[in-house]
């Protein structure tokens, strides 16, 4: 069991920035994929950003694309998300989660975190 704690999010006013964590206090998964995911209230959990597991291969879903940076430091055990030029559609709680098959299983993949809330007000 890999145990994900997101932290960081928070009310930023549209145009702001805000950098989401993802670590693993107990386990070591530099070997994992990453990814983040976003669910709005009635809305579908989409993908926003994954990153495998040496940090060489990424893909952002096409609303974030230029806007977010995702990263990772397996020295640390923590994955980043650095959200930069919000938009109040941004709005949503922002999950990670990893898998050792790489992020292909969408929201499938094996681990989750429990959520972090991001508010951009307009």
């Amino acid at each position: 069991q890999v145990n994900l704690v997101e932290s960081g999010g928070g009310l930023v006013q549209a145009g702001g920035s805000l950098n989401l964590s993802c670590a693993a206090p107990e386990y070591a998964f530099n070997t994992y994929a990453v990814a983040w995911f976003r669910q709005a209230p009635g809305k579908d959990r989409d993908l926003v950003a994954a990153i495998s597991w040496s940090g060489r291969a990424t893909k952002y879903g096409d609303s974030v694309k230029g806007r977010f940076i995702i990263s990772r430091d397996n020295n640390k055990n923590t994955v980043y998300l650095r959200m930069n030029s919000l938009k109040p559609e941004d709005t949503a709680i922002y999950y990670c989660a990893a898998d050792i098959a790489g992020w292909g299983r969408g929201t499938e993949m094996a681990y989750w975190g429990q959520g972090t809330q991001v508010t951009v007000s307009s």
